[in-house]
């Protein structure tokens, strides 16, 4: 037992001593030896490579250079009256009155089995698809023996994610809780003054690094709103109107409460890279601590942030209006699909309302221009 000891306290005397020395203190005053970007550049080779040998040994290789967004059914942007009238388009509607075509069965029809099939809502609360293999486990090309040397890859990766990058983040982010817990405590004693909010943000910037750093997080900022953030008097609110957490690829519908108070909007674009790990948490298949797991053995977590220039209400606009011209702009910016449905319906069903409003539509188009509610 003794020997046991004598070989441990040396290995772990090492090992923090590099954690401390190369990952720690740099992070704590934000500076970079350059070990995380070499990291990622190697990382980012490997995967190439790996690509590069499934799409050769893939018959189907034009099926990995379609964009996995794209979905089962390729729906249109047109509207409830535009389709219909598509289906009736070899009978003329009248001009002064609607009426019924059994073909407007067709419509109802088609979208039920698409809802059952692919709808838009359900399919943003699960794992983004991927176009290639990642080496990880998720992935939406089923994988199968290609190569001794691609399966040789992958058991190098389990092992590298499993056996150093686990162990390291876990003690990084060991430390940086810890010290978040021991910093905030001690400065929570001082008097209100300006040197206690100094030391308040530079203890918690400090340890954000040191999490950060644990999940080899690289962040690209673009477009700073430097002004405002360089103003220490403004205190701004962080919002997240979406209300829940989806997987990356769209932006659900905005509560509106958050665009009727007034003020200016500072709308900000956030978009994870994929290809280097999964930060969607889907809440209803894994727990917080299988989630965790997933996270610190994955390769790293990629983002990049987009500060927009500041909005504010236009004149005539309601809070409707204000909230979509803000999501607009974020998807816009960030690549993403812009979806009016409101994530609320990931556990909840759609309200009565809508369905009445559909319903409306479809009555007046039957009964024709004269008809009354």
């Amino acid at each position: 037992m003794e020997g046991y000891w004598a070989v441990l306290f040396p290995v772990l005397k090492v090992w923090f001593s590099c954690v401390i020395v190369l990952i720690m203190l740099p992070a704590m005053f934000g500076i970079s030896l350059g070990i995380t970007e070499t990291y990622m550049k190697l990382l980012i080779k490997t995967l190439e490579w790996a690509t590069h040998r499934i799409q050769r040994a893939s018959r189907a290789e034009e099926i990995l250079k379609e964009s996995a967004s794209n979905g089962l059914i390729q729906r249109d942007n047109s509207s409830l009256e535009q389709e219909i009238e598509e289906l009736r388009r070899n009978r003329p509607k009248s001009a002064d009155r609607g009426d019924f075509t059994l073909s407007d069965v067709l419509y109802f029809s088609r979208k039920g089995f698409e809802s059952i099939v692919e709808d838009d809502v359900t399919q943003r609360f699960t794992s983004e698809e991927l176009v290639s293999w990642n080496l990880l486990t998720r992935t939406n090309n089923n994988f199968q023996y290609i190569s001794l040397r691609l399966t040789v890859l992958w058991v190098v990766g389990v092992v590298v994610r499993y056996c150093i990058l686990l162990p390291l983040r876990i003690t990084l982010t060991t430390i940086g809780l810890t010290w978040l817990v021991i910093g905030t405590t001690t400065v929570g004693f001082l008097p209100n003054c300006r040197v206690k909010n100094w030391l308040s943000e530079l203890v918690h910037l400090m340890c954000y690094r040191i999490c950060a750093r644990g999940l080899s997080a690289t962040i690209h900022f673009h477009n700073k709103l430097k002004d405002h953030v360089n103003a220490k008097t403004k205190l701004p609110i962080l919002i997240f109107p979406e209300g829940t957490c989806i997987n990356n690829t769209s932006v659900m519908m905005f509560k509106k409460g958050s665009f009727e108070i007034g003020g200016t909007i500072y709308p900000v674009a956030i978009k994870y890279d994929p290809q280097f790990g999964d930060a969607f948490w889907n809440s209803s298949k894994y727990s917080i601590m299988s989630y965790l797991l997933r996270m610190m053995t994955s390769w790293a977590i990629v983002c990049n942030v987009w500060y927009l220039p500041p909005m504010t209400h236009e004149e005539g606009e309601d809070a409707v209006q204000f909230a979509n011209r803000v999501k607009s702009t974020i998807a816009q910016q960030g690549g993403l699909v812009d979806l009016a449905w409101d994530g609320g319906l990931k556990r909840a069903k759609v309200k009565d309302s809508f369905k009445e409003q559909q319903q409306k539509k479809y009555s007046h188009m039957v009964v024709g221009e004269d008809s009354s509610d």
